[in-house]
C-alpha cells in the first residue's frame, strides 16, 4: 500500500465509485490510491508543508515583540530544523531519484519536482533568516553591548588574548588534511564546519588543497572582553582563518574559505530481517557517518577552482550547493542564548508549578504519590506543572517504595543523564521486576537508547526492544504494588517523552490513574510488545496499528451521522502533524455532512481546509510560540456525551500503521473540563496562532483594537501557578 517513502502506491486500475453516499467529493479529476483519493485539489505537499512550518517559527525571530536573545535562539531553532531537514526529508527524496522511483506523491509530485520546489523554498528561507539575523538581531545586540567583532577589528590588546586562545586551545587540536597522492581526500563529517585552504608551493608552482575542520569541542565564540555593558566577543574560526599561515610554514595561502555539509540521514535498514536488532541500529549508525552528502554550504566568495574541487570530491551537483555570505551554520547562534549576565534579554524564567493535588502546608511533607492517585484520576500538564514533583517522582517512588513489585516503561527518547533510568536501575538492583521496551530506532536518539539499554541491562533490567517492523512510541509507565495482600496497578500514559529536559519546553499531558480497565489495557499492551499476542484486544484504549485507526473513522463516522441527523457534529484534534490520506479523505466527508471541525496542527498539514465543496467546515490553527506545542487531544462531540482521547499518536500513516501507539479516554468529568477550557483557549488565542489558508498559506491572527489580548502560553502559566479553576483533577 505504500512504497519507501511513505507515500501511498498509487493504483491506476481501480475504478472510481462516485455512487457512494458517504463520499460526496468529486473525484473527476483524481487518481485513486488504494481507498484514497489524489491530486493537489485534495492534499498539501508534505515537504513544503513543513517549510511552512519553519517559515511560522522564522517570523517569531522577525517579531519585535519577543525578547532579543530569544529571537536569536529562534534562528538557531530554523537552523537546526532545516539541518534536520535535509538529512530526513531531503535524504529521503533523493534516495527516492537515486532508486528510478516516479510514483507521484499523494499530492501529485515526483521526487524530481519535490527536490526542484524545496530549494527554491529554501533559498528565500536562507536569505530571511540570514537579513533577520545580521542586519536586525546582530545590530541590536551590539546596542545591548555584546559585539561580535572581526579578529582584523580587534585591539591589539584583544589580538594578543585571541592569540593566546589560539595557541593553547585551538593549535594543539587541530590537524590540518593535506590532498595528495599520499593522501586522499579527507572524510568530512556531518554538519561540521570546515576551512576549504588552497595553497601553493612557492618553490614549483604546484597548487594543493588541505582541509582543517572547526572544533566543535570548543564554543564557537570567545569572550576577549567583559566590563560595564560591554562584552566583545571573536569566532574561533575567524582567528584559524588569521592565524592559518601557522599550519602551512613555506607555503602560499592562496585562499581560506568556510563550508559545511550535511549528509543523509534516511538509511533505514528493515528490521524484519535483522538477526540482532541491536547490532542493526549499530551498523546502520555506522553507515549514516559516511551516508551521501545532500548538501554543501559555502562561502559565497570562494574561488570557482576550489568549488569545482569540492563539488567533484563530495560527490556534489551545482544544485546542492547553498552559497552564503559570511558566516555558516547558524544552528549554533544558540550558544548565545546560554551568555550568562543576559537575563533581561530573554523570557521572564518560568518555574513550573506544583500540581494542585500534591500542594501541601509548609510543615508537611509531599502527600504521597499513590495515595494521590488512587484518591482520584489526574492530569499534569507539561512544562506548567512540574515534571520532576510528578511523573519524575513517579517512578523515583515506585523505585523506592518496598511494596512495589513491578516497573515496565516505554522509553522513545530520554536525557543522557535522565534520572527515571537511575531510579529504575536501583529498583532492579533492589529485586524489584523492571522491565523496559527500549525504541532503538528512536531518530537521532538511537545511540543515546542503546546506551540506556546496556546500563539498564548490565543492572538486571528486563530489556526488550519491541516488535520487528514496528516503532514504539507510545508513553507509558506501570507500576505494580501489593496493598493489603492484593496487587494495585498505577499507570501514567503521557503524549510525550519521559526526558526531564524537554519537559521545561515542550507542552505535554500526562494522565495518571489506578482505573482497572485501563490498568488492564496497559498490561495488556506490555505483554504484546514483550511476548506474542498479535490479536490482542483491549476495553478501554485505543492501540495501533491494530486497532487505532478503525476506532478514529468510526468516531468521525459518528460525527458525519450526527450532522446529517441534525443533531449537530463537532471535533476538535490537536496534534503535531496531520498526513494520513485516509483520515484526510474521512475529515473532508465529514465536513461535506456539514461537521464543524478545528484542526489544531503544529506541524506539517496535508489537509487543505476552508474549500468550497470540499472542507468548507474545517479550520486548522497552528500555535508557534515560547513552548513548543507537542500533546495530541482529541474531542468527539459523539452526540453530546463529549469523548476527549489524549495519547502519543498524531494523525500520520506512521503513527496510525507503523508505530505501536495508544491513546486512552478521559472519562472523568473534571478532566474533560479541564481539556475542554484548554482546547477552546487554543481556539481563541490571538497571539501566537496562525490560520491556515486554502492555499497552503498561513496567516497570523490579528488582535482587534478592542479585544483583550490572549496568548495560550502566558494563559496557562497563570492559570496554573493561581490554581485556577477548572483544575486537572477528578471530580467523580
Amino acid at each position: 500500500m505504500f512504497d519507501a517513502s511513505g507515500e501511498p502506491i498509487v493504483n491506476k486500475s481501480r475504478p472510481v465509485d462516485k455512487s457512494s453516499s458517504k463520499k460526496n467529493i468529486n473525484l473527476d479529476r483524481t487518481e485513486v490510491i488504494g481507498a484514497y483519493i489524489s491530486g493537489p485539489d485534495y492534499f498539501l505537499n508534505y515537504e513544503l508543508s513543513w517549510l511552512q512550518f519553519n517559515w511560522r517559527v522564522l517570523a517569531q525571530a522577525e517579531d519585535p515583540s519577543i525578547p532579543l536573545l530569544e529571537r536569536i535562539k529562534f534562528i538557531g531553532i530554523v537552523c537546526s530544523n532545516l539541518d534536520e531537514f535535509f538529512q530526513k526529508r531531503v535524504g529521503g527524496l533523493k534516495r527516492q531519484l537515486h532508486a528510478g522511483v516516479t510514483r507521484l506523491s499523494v499530492d501529485g509530485r515526483t521526487p524530481e519536482k519535490q527536490l526542484r520546489e524545496v530549494r527554491k523554498e529554501v533559498l528565500k528561507m536562507i536569505h530571511a533568516y540570514r537579513t533577520c539575523y545580521f542586519e536586525t538581531l546582530l545590530p541590536q545586540l551590539e546596542k545591548e553591548g555584546v559585539q561580535i567583532v572581526r579578529y582584523s577589528k580587534l585591539s591589539k590588546e584583544l589580538k594578543r588574548k585571541a592569540e593566546e586562545f589560539f595557541e593553547s586551545q585551538l593549535y594543539p587540536i587541530i590537524t590540518p588534511l593535506a590532498v595528495d597522492e599520499a593522501h586522499p581526500f579527507p572524510f568530512i563529517s556531518n554538519k561540521s564546519r570546515s576551512l576549504a585552504i588552497k595553497l601553493q608551493n612557492p618553490q614549483t608552482g604546484d597548487h594543493h588543497f588541505a582541509r582543517i575542520k572547526i572544533p566543535s569541542n570548543r564554543p564557537r565564540w570567545i569572550t576577549l572582553k567583559k566590563g560595564k555593558g560591554i562584552r566583545i566577543l571573536v569566532s574561533i574560526s575567524d582567528i584559524i582563518t588569521e592565524k592559518i599561515d601557522r599550519f602551512f610554514s613555506g607555503m602560499k595561502v592562496e585562499s581560506v574559505h568556510l563550508f559545511r555539509v550535511t549528509r543523509n540521514a534516511d538509511v533505514e535498514r528493515q528490521d524484519e530481517e535483522a538477526d540482532d536488532l541491536l547490532e542493526m541500529i549499530e551498523d546502520e549508525l555506522r553507515e549514516r557517518r559516511f551516508a551521501e552528502i545532500v548538501r554543501l554550504e559555502i562561502d559565497s566568495r570562494t574561488p570557482a577552482d576550489v568549488k569545482e574541487y569540492l563539488m567533484k570530491n563530495l560527490k556534489i551537483k551545482k544544485k546542492d550547493i547553498f552559497e552564503m555570505d559570511g558566516p555558516i551554520g547558524l544552528a549554533d547562534c544558540t550558544q548565545l542564548y546560554d551568555f550568562d549576565g543576559l537575563d533581561h534579554l530573554k523570557y521572564e524564567k518560568w518555574v513550573p508549578a506544583l500540581h494542585s493535588v500534591f500542594r501541601h502546608n509548609t510543615d508537611e511533607e509531599l502527600p504521597d504519590i499513590f495515595d494521590t492517585i488512587r484518591k482520584g484520576d489526574f492530569i499534569v500538564h507539561h512544562p506548567y506543572h512540574s515534571f520532576e514533583l510528578t511523573t519524575q517522582r513517579f517512578i523515583e517512588e515506585a523505585a523506592k517504595d518496598p511494596g512495589v513489585l513491578a516497573i515496565k516503561q516505554t522509553l522513545y527518547r530520554t536525557s543522557s543523564d535522565s534520572p527515571l533510568m537511575h531510579s529504575l536501575i536501583k529498583a532492579a538492583d533492589d529485586g524489584k521486576q523492571v522491565a523496559v521496551l527500549v525504541e532503538l530506532k528512536a531518530r537521532f536518539d538511537e545511540q543515546r537508547n542503546i546506551t540506556w539499554a546496556q546500563k539498564l541491562e548490565k543492572a538486571g533490567v528486563h530489556v526488550s526492544y519491541g516488535i520487528s517492523g514496528l516503532k514504539i512510541h507510545s508513553k507509558m509507565t506501570m507500576v505494580v504494588r501489593e496493598e493489603r495482600g492484593e496487587l494495585v496497578r498505577y499507570v501514567h500514559i503521557g503524549t510525550g517523552n519521559y526526558h526531564p529536559h524537554t519537559a521545561q519546553l515542550y507542552e505535554d499531558l500526562g494522565y495518571f490513574t489506578c482505573d482497572t480497565e485501563i490498568a488492564g489495557d496497559v498490561t495488556d499492551v506490555f505483554n504484546l510488545l514483550t511476548g506474542y499476542a498479535p490479536d490482542q484486544t483491549y476495553k478501554k484504549l485505543l492501540v495501533a496499528p491494530r486497532h487505532m485507526r478503525g476506532s478514529i473513522i468510526k468516531m468521525i463516522d459518528g460525527e458525519i451521522e450526527a450532522a446529517e441527523n441534525g443533531n449537530g457534529g463537532k471535533i476538535i484534534a490537536k496534534m503535531n502533524s496531520l498526513e494520513d490520506p485516509l483520515t484526510i479523505e474521512k475529515l473532508y466527508q465529514a465536513s461535506q455532512a456539514g461537521v464543524e471541525i478545528d484542526l489544531i496542527v503544529r506541524g506539517v498539514c496535508r489537509l487543505i481546509p476552508g474549500k468550497k465543496g470540499l472542507s468548507e467546515t474545517i479550520r486548522v490553527h497552528s500555535i508557534i510560540g515560547r513552548f513548543l506545542e507537542h500533546s495530541r487531544c482529541f474531542y468527539f462531540k459523539n452526540a453530546k456525551k463529549h469523548r476527549y482521547w489524549i495519547g502519543s499518536a498524531d494523525w500520520m500513516h506512521r503513527n496510525l500503521d507503523a508505530r505501536v501507539e495508544v491513546l486512552t479516554p478521559i472519562q472523568d468529568k473534571g478532566l474533560n473540563l479541564y481539556l475542554k477550557f484548554l482546547l477552546q483557549l487554543y481556539l481563541r488565542d490571538n497571539q501566537l496562532r496562525w490560520m491556515m489558508q486554502s492555499d497552503g498559506s498561513y496567516k497570523r491572527i490579528q488582535i482587534n483594537k478592542d479585544e483583550k489580548a490572549i496568548s495560550v502560553h502566558e494563559q496557562l502559566m497563570d492559570h496554573i501557578k493561581n490554581n485556577n479553576n477548572p483544575i486537572p483533577k477528578s471530580m467523580d
